[in-house]
């Protein structure tokens, strides 16, 4: 096979990968949705929970609003998000949609109000989670926030939390104050998991350190911990004086034995440690330690 050959393939193996996973996790979404958090009248934040509460005043299935509500935002913000990202939410959006409609005739597997809370917002935020790991979204909340936020003087993420305190609210005109209180347990349990499953259990950490040893650090750091480090050069702001800052990037298994490092070679040393979402390139991957 020719190198242009292997070229062309990627692009599509890739967008393979990446609908195989929005579909995985829009399908994760509809269970949480119809099999825990809808049949106990539970919502969650974002366009999903006004579709809840339409479908819920209208008798009309809570597919049809998912996609219909949905839909205008994606128009609205296509120059904003990208044509990638809009066709992968579109097609996030419209997996759901259909999963919720095949999903609606069977029974909930709980009525306790709190077990669904819990389980229904574990599976929606899981299932969101992967979707936007992927490049996609399924709910407009996020677009609307974009484009308010040319306008006004809050940030996406202060915008989306006053719809979403906005549609929590909502519920208790609709389903009564306890379903609204349920709803905001589910909402906070749903944007946790989103936060586990985009970082992943082993959450990358990134450090620095500032110490007079810094080469002794450094050297222990790679030949225990088979971590790279970069030596970073700074000036004291009070003292004018130079220093050499290490940096690295750790997993979270690895930060306890690294504090122990640093407090072995030098108890004084400035010790900054950070998360960080994701990590590419560069020699991040651990080198075997002999």
């Amino acid at each position: 096979m020719t190198g242009h050959a292997q070229h062309l393939k990627l692009p599509k193996l890739e967008l393979l990968r990446r609908a195989l996973f929005i579909t995985l996790g829009a399908v994760l979404v509809s269970v949480g949705l119809e099999i825990f958090l809808v049949p106990n009248h539970i919502i969650d934040g974002g366009i999903v929970g006004i579709s809840i509460m339409v479908s819920h005043l209208t008798g009309l299935p809570l597919g049809i609003f998912l996609f219909l509500l949905n839909l205008p935002f994606l128009v609205l913000g296509y120059k904003q998000i990208g044509k990638t990202f809009a066709m992968s939410t579109l097609y996030g959006v419209s997996v759901m949609s259909l999963g919720t409609f095949l999903l609606h005739p069977v029974p909930p597997l709980t009525e306790e109000y709190f077990l669904a809370s819990i389980f229904g917002g574990v599976i929606l935020g899981i299932g969101v989670g992967i979707v936007i790991r992927f490049g996609g979204s399924l709910d407009g909340t996020e677009i609307i926030a974009i484009l308010f936020n040319k306008r006004l003087p809050f940030s996406v993420g202060e915008i989306v939390m006053f719809f979403n305190l906005f549609i929590l609210g909502s519920a208790g005109f609709v389903f009564g104050w306890d379903r609204a209180m349920y709803s905001l347990v589910a909402y906070y349990i749903a944007y946790k998991m989103i936060d586990i499953t985009m970082e992943g259990f082993e959450e990358s950490k990134a450090v620095w350190i500032i110490s007079e040893e810094s080469r002794e650090i450094g050297s222990a750091i790679m030949d225990r911990l088979g971590r790279g480090v970069t030596y970073l050069h700074g000036e004291g702001g009070f003292s004018g004086g130079q220093k050499r800052i290490i940096f690295c990037v750790i997993t979270r298994l690895e930060e306890a034995k690294m504090k122990s490092i640093v407090q072995e070679l030098d108890p004084v040393a400035f010790l900054a440690v950070g998360n960080i979402h994701d990590v590419k390139g560069g020699r991040f991957k651990k080198r075997d330690i002999h």
